[in-house]
């Protein structure tokens, strides 16, 4: 809305009055025995249909077409011998109900005005037409409430508070377009992934969310407690560990669409509780999981809106088109800077770097200086779609050794407008390096770092049983939504956690 005009809730006061009248007519409905809230009714179209078979009806015209249908009542006008009321679909999608003295006769007329409200299910039945001013009609010679609602709506013509559109979703949904637009989109995105996935071999599987020990990504955990077993178990933070078992088990080409859960801040990119995809692929390394990881993006973009060129909320065209840029961390880092930095380079020499220009680590190792300075000199002046390649040893312990850069490991991070939207690696498959990683993660965790990852023994007895050389990638699906319509990642989840 161009003047920002904001809707606000009825008091609780208005509200009690308002429940009171409407109560008074469901009890109306229930002794007349036509019933408040019919458990069938015959619908023989929807909304949507009618306008699709009738768009090009002409103006004050009949069809002589019977239909049945129902919706919720957004518009209500009432005028002697003719009402109207405006019924919208779940889509959105409206048509005008006319009940008229001529029609359905002076009782049901008179029912008619008493009973109806704003916000209620209402189901009518007659003949198709086009009114004096155009607009398609049903003329009523049968109408029934569907069900009878006890509370009124928010006025629809000015917009929802963001608390209202937050808290009261449902609200949301029949108020504004752009709610019932992204629960589309991203129903079409997921179903993309899910193609594409198929497209290429992948079985989708599902794997535990309660796990006795968190682990496959650098995140704080919720804890909970089993009565059954009593003992204490975690809320996945990742599925990585259940699906490499997968793999070693044969299942070569598997993916996951998940939910996760990580007790950390909550921001405008980032949820407690939030939906991710991840994949693994044997025989296949990290450049193989950025192809795929691009495909499937462009997939979903084509899936949402038609076209690799996507409009943002804020009215700006991002262009998903063509080939991605592949970046080194260590050489983009360098360049921008100036310096001459390695994954080899000293601490003391970066922390005395990091100093130079304000940066701060918080649990200091060499890789996490890097990325930190990396973030500083580089990430904001990313515009296209980027894969930032080769990161740090030390921040990535579930990733191969680089195949030929000593200190660093075959992982790649996908950046779009800003922030990072995937990652994929080249697997870590050799057991004993694998132990040795999570022996480097307990000292993390001892040292105080909350998200250092636990060494778990029913994984590395897993690995050595052997795990084909892999590829994987994560990405998030709910920042997938946010790559492609510019909104925060509370507008792309149907119901958001809030305070």
């Amino acid at each position: 809305m161009t003047d920002q005009t904001t809707a606000t809730e009825p008091s609780e006061e208005e509200l009690s009055e308002q429940t009171l009248v409407r109560l008074g007519k469901r009890d109306r409905l229930i002794e007349s025995g036509a019933g408040a809230y019919p458990v069938e009714l015959p619908i023989t179209a929807t909304i949507p249909e009618v306008r699709a078979k009738y768009a090009d009806i002409a103006i004050d015209s009949a069809t002589g077409d019977t239909v049945a249908l129902a919706g919720r009542v957004v518009h209500l006008r009432n005028t002697g011998k003719l009402c109207f009321a405006s019924l919208q679909s779940g889509d959105g999608s409206r048509i005008q109900a006319m009940v008229s003295l001529a029609e359905v006769g002076e009782e049901s007329l008179e029912r008619w005005k008493d009973l109806v409200d704003l916000g209620d299910h209402l189901f009518v039945s007659g003949e198709v037409i086009s009114s004096r001013r155009g607009e398609l009609s049903v003329l009523a010679r049968e109408w029934k409430i569907a069900a009878k609602t006890l509370r009124p709506l928010p006025n629809l013509h000015v917009e929802l508070s963001e608390e209202t559109r937050m808290r009261a979703r449902y609200l949301d949904l029949i108020a504004r377009e752009g709610a019932r637009s992204m629960v589309r989109k991203r129903s079409a995105s997921v179903a993309s992934l899910r193609k594409t996935f198929d497209d290429h071999g992948y079985i989708e599987v599902e794997t535990p969310m309660l796990q006795t020990m968190h682990g496959g990504a650098s995140a704080r955990p919720f804890v909970t407690h089993s009565n059954a077993f009593d003992t204490e178990l975690f809320l996945r933070i990742a599925p990585e560990l259940f699906l490499k078992r997968a793999v070693v088990g044969g299942i070569e080409r598997v993916f996951e669409i998940n939910r996760n859960f990580r007790n950390e801040g909550a921001d405008s990119t980032h949820s407690p509780e939030f939906a991710m995809v991840e994949a693994y692929q044997a025989y296949g390394d990290y450049n193989q999981m950025a192809d795929l990881t691009q495909e499937m993006i462009q997939n979903a973009a084509l899936a949402m809106g038609g076209g690799l060129v996507v409009a943002l909320a804020d009215g700006i065209e991002y262009d998903f088109g063509g080939e991605w840029d592949r970046i080194s961390m260590i050489d983009s880092l360098n360049a921008a800077s100036g310096w001459n930095v390695s994954a080899l380079s000293p601490l003391d020499e970066l922390k005395s770097l990091a100093d130079s220009v304000g940066v701060e680590v918080g649990l200091p190792t060499p890789g996490k200086y890097i990325e930190e300075l990396w973030e500083h000199f580089v990430k904001s002046g990313l515009t296209r779609p980027t894969f930032v390649m080769d990161f740090p040893v030390d921040t990535s312990p579930l990733v191969r050794d680089h195949r030929s850069e000593p200190g660093l490991v075959e992982k790649w991070d996908l950046y779009v407008r800003g922030f990072e939207l995937a990652t994929g690696y080249s697997e870590l498959v050799d057991p004993v390096i694998q132990r040795e990683r999570f022996v480097a993660q307990a000292k993390l965790a001892a040292a105080g770092d909350p998200e250092a990852m636990r060494l778990d023994e029913e994984f590395l007895r897993a690995l050595e049983y052997g795990m084909p050389p892999s590829g994987g990638m994560g990405m998030g699906v709910d920042r997938l939504l946010m790559a492609l319509t510019g909104l925060g990642i509370r507008e792309t989840i149907l119901f958001p956690l809030v305070k």
